[in-house]
């Protein structure tokens, strides 16, 4: 997690030992809901993930994630990103 803030991502932390479980919108909730997310929808709907796609996976389900509680239907945010040749780089 360290390595997070050179990559371009945001990275904040909970201190569990001074009896801190939430930092603004930061917790351990959200990282464990999203892998239950991906765990449950590899189980459900895949059975198998291969390394080859893993990534790609974990892309869909982050990008559908984070636009979970949005205003603008997730359908126009993919529109806009293929109109603007991003799809394929996100």
């Amino acid at each position: 997690y360290n390595k997070h803030g050179e990559m371009g991502y945001g990275n904040r932390r909970v201190n569990h030992a001074e009896r801190n479980y939430v930092a603004g919108s930061a917790s351990t909730n959200s990282r464990e809901a999203f892998f239950g997310l991906v765990k449950n929808v590899k189980l459900r709907v895949y059975h198998s993930v291969s390394r080859k796609h893993l990534q790609d996976y974990l892309n869909q389900y982050s990008f559908r994630y984070n636009r979970r509680d949005g205003a603008e239907p997730m359908f126009w945010a993919i529109l806009d990103r293929v109109q603007k040749g991003r799809l394929a780089a996100a």
